[in-house]
């Protein structure tokens, strides 16, 4: 495993993986070289067939305050094109997470500003504090949340996503909920016994089911209904049906007992 400095990726006997932002006396904030190592660890845990699930979550106080101010001082530095180079290495980031095939879980907590509502809008699930403070801050500092919009209009719509970004105001972690950023909001004594719970719960599904299934509503997009898609999904039904693991839950469903993924939960 990889030697971070930045960040912590932890794996334990369940296949969870745990990828913590370890920055908490910059309150997580990101830069170039945090960054970097966030692609290598997505790539170490894309690549380790006893992962089954990430979970993305900030050491500290902070789940992650955006990007760093001495890594944004420098790139106010940088011509055009070094700036670009600095959105293209983030771009690759959101988009990766975005993309990873094993599915993603954010738990998340005190401040969630700029980049890091970007990181959780990347995310498949996200949980949180509901005393959270959310905020797309850039316009206050002349910037604007452009690597990440396309994600965020994804994860609470365009309407509240414009809004947000226009006014920078902060919101609570009940309120993301009620946007869609966060699946769920918990009292914030609470939120470890609920990652616990939600994570106990996903490892009650196939492996190979989650992957699939996430597989499966990338390419639905937003459901236009066209012949390929059709072919696609009675594909992909077909072809999950006689798989090895598909074949196990549909025995052990039927057989009455547990499927052989969950023998030790």
């Amino acid at each position: 495993m990889t030697d971070y400095q930045n960040i912590q990726l932890e794996i334990d006997p369940r296949g969870i993986a745990t990828l913590w932002l370890n920055r908490p006396e910059k309150n997580n904030a990101f830069d170039s070289a945090t960054i970097g190592e966030l692609l290598l660890a997505l790539d170490e845990v894309g690549g380790n067939p006893d992962v089954r699930l990430l979970v993305l979550r900030g050491r500290g106080k902070h789940f992650c305050a955006g990007g760093d101010l001495a890594w944004m001082q420098q790139a106010a530095e940088l011509d055009f094109n070094g700036n670009l180079n600095d959105a293209r290495a983030l771009a690759e980031l959101l988009y990766n997470l975005y993309q990873l095939k094993k599915p993603t879980l954010a738990v998340v907590h005190g401040a969630v500003f700029g980049g890091g509502v970007g990181l959780v809008s990347c995310c498949d699930m996200a949980i949180g504090a509901d005393n959270a403070q959310f905020s797309l801050s850039e316009v206050r500092i002349g910037l604007m949340p452009a690597t990440i919009s396309p994600f965020v209009v994804k994860a609470m719509g365009a309407r509240a996503a414009r809004r947000y970004s226009l006014t920078a105001e902060r919101f609570d972690g009940q309120k993301a909920a009620q946007l869609g950023l966060l699946s769920e909001a918990y009292a914030a004594e609470n939120l470890e016994t609920q990652a616990e719970r939600w994570i106990a719960n996903l490892l009650l599904n196939g492996p190979q089911a989650l992957v699939a299934c996430k597989a499966l509503f990338n390419e639905v997009g937003a459901g236009e209904l066209t012949p390929a898609l059709r072919r696609h999904t009675e594909t992909a039904i077909a072809r999950i049906r006689i798989s090895a693991e598909g074949q196990e839950g549909l025995r052990a469903f039927l057989d009455k007992r547990k499927a052989a993924w969950q023998e030790h939960e």
